[in-house]
């Protein structure tokens, strides 16, 4: 890898060539990514790819006038020190502000890279090349937030981030908490049903985690065939499947790990404690994502949970 003080200035300007590239491909798969569901967003991203583009080719009319035609590959991820950038994907799969977060990033760190090399050039065209550059990124971060401005008033992009919590609420949050909220209730009467039987915890502990994964599965599969999300909306069904599950497998691992205590008295303790703990978790994300009043969540789900913890108790002890 080599040292960004060690490149030539032709180097340097092929450098900037790669790296316009780059940026116009991150910002045309955003806008492809947003197209959907977020057109204005989608529309600032293109306009943004188009303006790299114009960038890139008015470095390489310039690198051609001063180097000549042929420019030599230097890409970031060659130059030590440089600023290195997640794959978009990365990015994307943070939402949408991630993705407007990430693009006024990119432009900041264009304009410092022009910065720094304009200020170690020795030749005066050169040197006045870069900085001419280093105007041109800055005002180009300030075209994206002008852009943002006019494509994308507060109105509209309150719209936008008020549509991706609602399928973030129905794509991740819905699905983990029917799995949270089967495998909290669902696996109470099994573990401490078992746990009253036979007052051996580790009993109590076999069974909790053979109902907890077994339950996993089965929500699994079920979430998972419920509906290819296309019309719900709900999103693809495989990581509905997946996040279903494993929060069902977690909401009854939870209260089935104190069971390794080996004093039951102790044991059980600790699982009741753990058990409001769950319910109480449980009332605070139908508080927050679903508008429910959390007294009345709480009620419901304490309610609900605690008919079933006496069923445990009362069919182990029967």
């Amino acid at each position: 890898m080599r040292k960004f003080d060690d490149l030539t200035e032709g180097e340097i300007l092929a450098l900037a060539i790669a790296s316009e590239e780059e940026d116009g491909r991150v910002y045309a798969d955003f806008s492809h990514q947003l197209r959907a569901n977020y057109p204005d967003s989608a529309g600032i991203f293109t306009e943004m790819a188009v303006e790299e583009q114009q960038h890139r080719q008015r470095l390489i009319d310039l690198y051609a006038s001063r180097f000549g035609d042929h420019i030599p590959m230097v890409r970031r991820q060659d130059v030590a020190g440089f600023v290195q950038r997640r794959a978009p994907w990365q990015v994307q799969r943070q939402g949408i502000e991630a993705m407007r977060r990430h693009a006024r990033q990119m432009e900041l760190d264009a304009a410092r890279f022009y910065r720094q090399a304009a200020g170690r050039s020795s030749d005066p065209a050169i040197r006045k090349l870069l900085g001419d550059l280093a105007m041109a990124e800055d005002a180009h971060e300030q075209a994206a937030g002008a852009i943002e401005l006019k494509r994308l008033p507060a109105s509209k992009r309150e719209i936008e981030d008020d549509d991706a919590r609602r399928r973030f609420v129905l794509q991740v949050v819905q699905p983990g908490l029917v799995g949270l909220m089967d495998g909290s209730v669902s696996t109470l009467a099994p573990v401490f049903a078992a746990a009253f039987a036979t007052h051996l915890p580790w009993n109590a502990f076999l069974v909790g985690i053979a109902a907890s994964v077994g339950a996993g599965i089965s929500m699994g599969f079920a979430e998972a065939l419920s509906d290819d999300g296309k019309l719900s909306g709900r999103g693809a069904p495989l990581l509905r499947g997946v996040i279903c599950g494993l929060m069902t497998t977690l909401g009854g691992i939870g209260h089935t790990l104190p069971f390794l205590i080996s004093n039951f008295n102790d044991a059980l303790a600790v699982a009741g404690v753990v058990v409001v703990v769950e319910l109480a978790i449980i009332s605070w994300i139908r508080w927050r994502y679903q508008d429910t009043p959390f007294l009345s969540a709480a009620i419901q789900i304490l309610f609900g949970g605690g008919l079933v913890f006496a069923a445990g108790v009362l069919i182990g002890s029967a």
